[in-house]
Parts: C-alpha cells; structure tokens; sequence
C-alpha cells in the first residue's frame, strides 16, 4: 500500500478539542431555548384563552336560539335550560344535549323584563355570575 491509499484508511487523529460540544456552546443554546420560550408561550396561553371564549359565545347564541324554538312552540320562556333537552310527546326536543362552558361551569337562563325577554350567560373564566368576564346572548348594541 502507498501512502495515500493508508491516509484515506486511516483518517488523523481527532483532537480532543474538536470531539463535542464545550459546556459554553451547551449553555449558550440553552439560554437562547429558554427566552424563545418566554416569548412563545404567552401567545399560546393567550390564544387558548381566545378560543375558549369564542367558544361560549357560539354556545349562548346556539342555545339562545334554541330559547326562542321553544318560546314558539309553546309561548313562554322555559323555565329552565334542561327544558331544551326534554324531549316532548314526539320524542323532539330543541336540544339534543345541553353543554357545558369551557371552564366547565353550566350556562345560564336569566328572564328579562318582559315575558319574552331573556339572556342566556356563561359565567367566563372566574366561573361567578354578574362579573366584568361573563359572555352573554346579547350582542353589545342588544344592552
């Protein structure tokens, strides 16, 4: 065997120096781990928090349409929300099953003024009624 031919065979030598990473390129990468993380993770819980909010808000105006199904048939307000899902002498009913909120809470039927008025709420996240967070079926411009 020539000499090139045992180069190609036998590679030098790595030193010790070029073997793996040293404990400041680790840590370096960690760092840069670490406040990506603290930039990302917010965005997602905040997202999160949209979504389930989104959510209740789809529900209460579903079910507040299903509240004036059952004002049609029967001309008045249900007394409660589980009225929606009892079914009647046809085996109907105006729900097939009554939801809870995200925060795993019930939604709520609350009459209005008049006979015909009413609002149905999810208690949002503090899961307590009456508060700043609570997502109603009335729109904004409805007061």
């Amino acid at each position: 065997m020539n000499a090139k031919n045992q180069s190609a065979l036998n590679p030098a030598p790595v030193r010790a120096s070029q073997r793996g990473f040293t404990l400041v390129e680790i840590m370096v990468v960690i760092v840069i781990i670490g406040l990506l993380a603290t930039i990302v993770v917010p965005n997602i819980m905040s997202a999160s928090d949209e979504a389930k909010e989104g959510k209740a808000l789809t529900d209460v105006k579903m079910i507040a349409g299903s509240v004036r199904m059952y004002y049609a048939k029967h001309s008045r307000l249900p007394e409660t929300l589980e009225d929606l899902v009892t079914k009647d002498d046809k085996g109907r009913s105006e729900l097939l099953e009554l939801p809870k909120d995200p925060w795993n809470t019930d939604y709520e039927l609350v009459e209005g003024d008049t006979h015909r008025d009413f609002e149905v709420i999810s208690c949002g996240p503090d899961t307590s009624p009456g508060t700043d967070d609570d997502i109603s079926s009335k729109s904004q411009r409805d007061g």
